[in-house]
């Protein structure tokens, strides 16, 4: 006879909880990290595309139910993309960038200047251990992937 617990499945969450887990690994103390500098978290693309419209949005003066009502899209819909809460199709970042009288490129490049403001002075090693500077910074372009 075996003497060890059944295997129990575990959960591992995408967003930290607000409130630690009442369970037995609760009450153990935290593992010890490695000493060292935390990398900065990469901000999420929904993110920067959000503040792009909330801070065009309010540049203009305009409330969010007229951008709202000019793109045909619902006033919840255009809030939770200017919270980041929800990730947009092109086509309702198109026509939210029109309501705010940007076309769909210059929405993601307002967002992508944002996205590459952290990275454009941190240097990246080459495999021959050369410094040079970030890939963002040498190039000025805009890549998507689905």
């Amino acid at each position: 006879m075996s003497t060890h617990a059944p295997d129990e499945a575990r959960v591992i969450p995408l967003r930290p909880h607000t409130a630690p887990p009442r369970t037995e690994e609760a009450s153990r103390p935290p593992r010890q990290q490695a000493p060292g500098p935390s990398a900065p978290r990469e901000p999420l693309w929904r993110d920067l595309v959000g503040e792009v419209l909330r801070r065009e949005r309010l540049a203009q003066e305009r409330t969010l139910k007229d951008v709202a009502e000019t793109a045909r899209i619902s006033m919840p819909y255009l809030s939770e993309l200017e919270r980041g809460r929800k990730e947009a199709s092109s086509e309702v970042l198109a026509a939210a960038a029109r309501a705010l009288g940007l076309g769909l490129a210059d929405l993601l490049s307002l967002a992508q200047d944002e996205l590459a403001r952290p990275t454009r002075t941190r240097p990246v090693r080459t495999p021959v251990g050369r410094p040079h500077t970030s890939p963002t910074a040498r190039r000025n372009g805009l890549c998507l992937a689905a």
